[in-house]
């Protein structure tokens, strides 16, 4: 303890081990409890990796060793959480910081189980890339706010790269071909991806368009099924069937459905009987119909 009643081994720096991450500066490490020096810790963890590699498979302390290591590294996964997904806040895509804590822990129960303490390295340089993996699967995987396929999730991440790098070297905005180019895709691939783009979050219909309009939201602005519309496709697919017909049988429907003649005034006209119109009227009706299938 220091003469200004501060913690002397929390107040000096701490070098970290060759391959693991540096202490944060302006304050300790998360995964540094009070009062234990860092050094001793990684220590003691190497000893319960080596002791949990050394046994066998179906050794009853084996879960113990585990469950020591994860719980004693879980303050550590939290805090690369919360770099990426806040302190319990959601996104726009609705992920909350909890999401990608779980995603985390997820990531150092793999590290874990996948370390090889013979390796030469030590365990936060072999389980923080792991679980910053994890957390960017998740980040390509679960916050899109439509589903949209990996290969287009990924073009979309590169392009927004290459358009800043193309921007700066041009000197104006690349155009499509440009962009195509440079990441060795089809056009049509790079259109794809800059659709894809605007699928990454959603938009609520009870979203207000404007501050000048508070009272209006997306949804008014949306149109409404319309029946008509199915009758001007069936008028349409008619149309093209009635041209097809035979001059008797379009003098037929024109007679019975737009003039309003009987059967029997047909056959008058057309000197056949009222038995033969009513056998055609079918076959046309049916071939009509037909059509529509």
């Amino acid at each position: 303890m220091r003469a200004d009643g501060t913690d002397e081994a929390c107040s000096s720096p701490v070098v970290p081990a060759a391959g693991e991450p540096a202490e944060p500066a302006g304050g300790r490490h998360p995964d540094r409890a009070e009062g234990v020096d860092r050094t001793e810790q990684r220590a003691e963890t190497m000893r319960v990796l080596r002791r949990l590699a050394a046994l066998p498979a179906d050794d009853p302390e084996r879960a113990g060793l585990r469950a020591e290591v994860i719980e004693d590294h879980m303050p550590y996964a939290r805090h690369i959480a919360q770099r990426y997904g806040g302190r319990g806040s959601s996104g726009a895509s609705g992920a909350s910081g909890e999401d990608f804590e779980q995603v985390a822990y997820l990531g150092l129960v793999k590290a874990v189980d996948n370390f090889d303490p013979e390796h030469g390295t030590g365990f936060l340089g072999y389980a923080t890339p792991m679980i910053i993996g994890e957390i960017k699967r998740y980040f390509r995987d679960a916050t899109w706010g439509v589903h949209v396929p990996r290969r287009m999730q990924e073009l979309s991440g590169a392009l927004r790269k290459s358009t800043d790098a193309l921007t700066h070297d041009l000197g104006r905005e690349p155009t499509v071909a440009e962009l195509a180019a440079h990441l060795g895709a089809d056009p049509e691939e790079i259109v794809e991806a800059i659709d894809a783009a605007g699928a990454y979050t959603t938009a609520s219909l009870d979203h207000p368009v404007s501050a000048e309009e508070p009272g209006a939201s997306l949804l008014d602005f949306m149109g409404e099924p319309d029946a008509r519309f199915e009758a001007v496709i069936d008028r349409q697919v008619l149309t093209g069937l009635l041209a097809e017909l035979g001059e008797r049988d379009k003098r037929i429907l024109l007679m019975r459905y737009f003039r309003g003649m009987t059967q029997s005034e047909i056959g008058a006209e057309l000197g056949v009987s009222q038995m033969q119109i009513s056998r055609l009227l079918n076959r046309i009706l049916r071939e009509l119909r037909a059509g529509f299938g």
